[in-house]
């Protein structure tokens, strides 16, 4: 999943922590009477993370240029949110508070925008909305058609739902910057995660050598995951596995470091932690920010339809509890789901 460092570059500054000694009530946010309106998950203030979200009515969102509004089935859910200036800031750098968190969507297009085509009212999509626009924890989301794939009627919003930020990194870090093809070696770390979990199945299919890394806990995991090899951070020594010809990366610190050395020339260090460093001689070194695409979106879906990729799923809350898919007891193992309409309406 991307980190908070990742999304710095995206928006120019963060919000000042408010002095205020208790949260803000939500209970009298007003919406204008002739204003229609949903329900929707807001944080008003920074400086109180989970302690500061709220179930509120707040306006329908407009649906701008080749935008779509989507109905949202259910709603991926990142912890790391808090921690991101574009979950406070807009592109200008501008506090853009009360904000709707949320950037992973499954759900049907409700009503499209000017110049919007590609998708039509009705049809079941799923992808990723804009880091500095409101999110998904909603009943309704407005986002850019490009940023969103059609979603087969057979294959669940709630796994669905659990896919696209974690799969479009996965596959960005694999195949655009990593460039991995059949008979590599590739070192997936945090391979039990939401990133690592749909990289080693993609890696495996494209007919690499995958070493999945982290705790022992998730050996088995990972292994019917389809690695080959899996290193415990904690007892083995990460530089017992030899040379490779790629290592991606989702930790950043020490371990991205000492993953410098195993390097082949020729290979490549991706991470989506923090920029790597640059290994001497004929390697690639990539830090990115995944982009949306509608065309990977499109391979993944095929793939999670046909049984090939199975997303890790955690949890899932209603909408009215999303705040408790925010503790620390949601942070085990799978992405947490918020259901927000039934996909019955």
């Amino acid at each position: 999943m991307t980190c908070p460092d990742q999304l710095a570059p995206m928006c120019c500054a963060q919000v000042a922590h408010s002095s205020r000694d208790t949260p803000p009530s939500v209970e009298n946010m007003s919406v204008p009477g002739n204003t229609k309106s949903m329900r929707g998950i807001i944080a008003r203030d920074r400086a109180f993370g989970i302690d500061g979200l709220a179930l509120a009515q707040v306006p329908y969102p407009h649906a701008a240029e080749n935008d779509v509004i989507v109905r949202v089935h259910a709603a991926g859910l990142t912890p790391g949110e808090f921690d991101w200036p574009a979950t406070w800031t807009d592109r200008a750098g501008l506090d853009r508070t009360p904000t709707i968190l949320g950037h992973d969507v499954s759900g049907v297009v409700e009503e499209l925008g000017y110049g919007t085509t590609g998708l039509h009212v009705g049809q079941r999509v799923f992808g990723i909305t804009d880091w500095c626009r409101n999110g998904t924890l909603a009943e309704f989301v407005a986002v850019e058609a490009r940023n969103l794939a059609p979603l087969s009627a057979e294959i669940d919003p709630i796994v669905a739902a659990a896919l696209p930020i974690s799969g479009l990194t996965a596959w960005q870090g694999l195949f655009v910057h990593g460039r991995l093809a059949a008979g590599q070696t590739v070192i997936i770390h945090g391979a039990a995660g939401g990133v690592g979990s749909v990289a080693v199945q993609l890696a495996h299919e494209a007919g690499a050598r995958v070493i999945g890394t982290g705790r022992a806990a998730h050996r088995q995991t990972v292994l019917d995951l389809g690695a080959h090899m899996f290193v415990d951070l904690h007892h083995d020594r990460l530089e017992d596995v030899g040379q490779v010809d790629m290592v991606f990366d989702v930790m950043g610190g020490q371990i991205l470091d000492r993953s410098a050395t195993l390097v082949r020339p020729g290979g490549a260090l991706v991470s989506i932690a923090e920029p790597p460093p640059v290994p001497p001689g004929n390697i690639r070194a990539v830090f990115f920010v995944v982009e949306p695409d509608r065309a990977a979106l499109a391979e993944l879906e095929l793939r999670l339809r046909e049984g090939r990729l199975r997303p890790l799923v955690g949890a899932t809350y209603p909408l009215e509890e999303a705040a408790a898919a925010y503790g620390p007891a949601s942070h085990g193992h799978g992405k947490p789901i918020i259901r927000v309409i039934g996909a019955d309406k």
